[in-house]
This record gives C-alpha cells, sequence and structure tokens, in this order.
C-alpha cells in the first residue's frame, strides 16, 4: 500500500449522507412547494373575507414557486452528489476496488453484468460473492487500462515536443520519457490481460450458476418425465385389464343362461 495515499474504507457517515443527498434531492421540490402552500392555506381557515380569498391566492403562488425552487435545490444536491461520489469512488480505487465496494462503481457495470448479479445473487450466495469479486478485479483494470492510455497519450506528446527543442537536456529528458513508455506499456498490458482474464472469469461463474439453476431444473424435469414414462406401460395395461373385466361382467349381465 502507497504510505502517502492511505486505503480508504467507506464508513456508515458516507452511506447515512449518500442516501441523504439521494432522498434529499427528490424530497426537496415537495417540501418546498408544499409546506409554504399549506401553511398560508392553514392561515386561510382563520380568516374571513378578502383575507381568504388572498391567502388562498398566495398559497397557490407559493406551491408554483416552491416547486420551481425545489427543482433547483435537486439540481444543485444532484450535481453536488455526483462529485462527492466521484471523489469517494477516486479514493476507494486507490489500491484496487473490493467486492463490498462494487455497489459504488454501478455506473461502470454494463447492463449485462448489473442483470448477471441479480440473478446469481438470487440462486446462490457464494457463486454471488465470487462475481463480486471478479467484477471489482474487472473495473480495477479497467481503470488501470484508461489511466495508463492516458499517461502513454502525455509522454509521447512530450517526446513530440522535445523533437524541436535542442537544448542540453533534452537528450537526458528523452531517455527518461523512453523508460516511463516501456513501463506504461507494460502496465497496459498487464492490465488488459488483467480485464480479459476476469471477463473470462465472469462467464465461467454465469456458465456455473445457470448448471446449478435453470439447467438442474432441466434435469429435474427429465428424470421426473423419464419416471412417468416408465410407469406409462403399467397404466396402460392396469386400463386394458379394467377394460376386460367391464365386457365381461357386461356379457354376464346380458346372457346369464349361457353358464
Amino acid at each position: 500500500m502507497n504510505e502517502l495515499q492511505p486505503r480508504y474504507e467507506i464508513t456508515r457517515r458516507d452511506v447515512a449522507k449518500d442516501k441523504a443527498l439521494k432522498y434529499g434531492a427528490w424530497i426537496a421540490p415537495v417540501l418546498l412547494a408544499v409546506i409554504p402552500a399549506v401553511t398560508l392555506f392553514i392561515f386561510s381557515l382563520f380568516s374571513s373575507g378578502a383575507t381568504v380569498a388572498m391567502f388562498v391566492f398566495f398559497s397557490l403562488i407559493a406551491l408554483v414557486a416552491g416547486f420551481l425552487i425545489g427543482l433547483i435545490v435537486t439540481g444543485g444536491i444532484l450535481f453536488y452528489r455526483s462529485r462527492w461520489l466521484a471523489e469517494v469512488r477516486e479514493r476507494l480505487a486507490v489500491d484496487g476496488i473490493k467486492a463490498n465496494e462494487v455497489d459504488w462503481f454501478a455506473h461502470e457495470l454494463t447492463t449485462a453484468e448489473k442483470k448477471s448479479l441479480k440473478e446469481i445473487e438470487r440462486k446462490d450466495l457464494l457463486l454471488a460473492d465470487a462475481f463480486r469479486d471478479t467484477l471489482a478485479a474487472r473495473m480495477t483494470a479497467t481503470r488501470i487500462l484508461k489511466s495508463s492510455k492516458q499517461e502513454l497519450l502525455l509522454v509521447q506528446r512530450r517526446q513530440n515536443k522535445l523533437k524541436y527543442l535542442k537544448s542540453e537536456n533534452s537528450a537526458s529528458l528523452q531517455e527518461e520519457l523512453k523508460t516511463d513508455l516501456e513501463k506504461l506499456s507494460n502496465i497496459k498490458t498487464e492490465a488488459e490481460e488483467m480485464r480479459v482474464e476476469a471477463e473470462t472469469r465472469l462467464q465461467m461463474i454465469e456458465a456455473a450458476a445457470r448448471r446449478g439453476g435453470s439447467i438442474a431444473d432441466s434435469e429435474l424435469a427429465l428424470k421426473k418425465l423419464s419416471a412417468r414414462t416408465s410407469e406409462l406401460p403399467l397404466a396402460l395395461e392396469s386400463a386394458r385389464m379394467e377394460d376386460e373385466i367391464r365386457k365381461e361382467l357386461e356379457n354376464e349381465k346380458l346372457f346369464p343362461d349361457e353358464k
């Protein structure tokens, strides 16, 4: 772990703040619109004459104005929350994303990954933990890959600029940039391999979940069908015997003197 950047842990305060910002953003328009309007309407109930109409009129104005102001407040809260969440995610990702931190990076998951995670959590909690851990590895690799590409572009731009500069230090700087370029290329390659491995592992976990779920259900249905099929000849033989006995009884009733 980097001593200059200690590991950041999600606290209860962070969870509470996130919920407060999330729900506060949607509640703000309602509160700012309803509370002033209801207050003025209550005053109108204790008034008389023209004062009643005035309070009702102002309550309607307060309702509309409060709702519009609430929308502005909602926009401000959502903007602040997005900036705050971005900072939290960057702190969490410093030493790699963990399985229990996946929910904080839900926007980085693909639609298929979100759907698979929900289905696996519903079927098998152990596989769900493995799936979350692999998702964390995939997102970490994706982030490293993205940052390494950006750093590579910056180093290449610096190299291009130094080509046109003729100074005593340009040669040494070129060597340093060349070393940085090699290191970043290796990091990019390793991150790409890690991403591919993580995506392969995700597919394996999904396949295991299907084998434990729908495939197992299909196998059980086939076994039941096989059991019913094996019982079918016995049932047909029983029905045939019942039919023959019924015919004999009917013949005895119709021709009793033949005996």
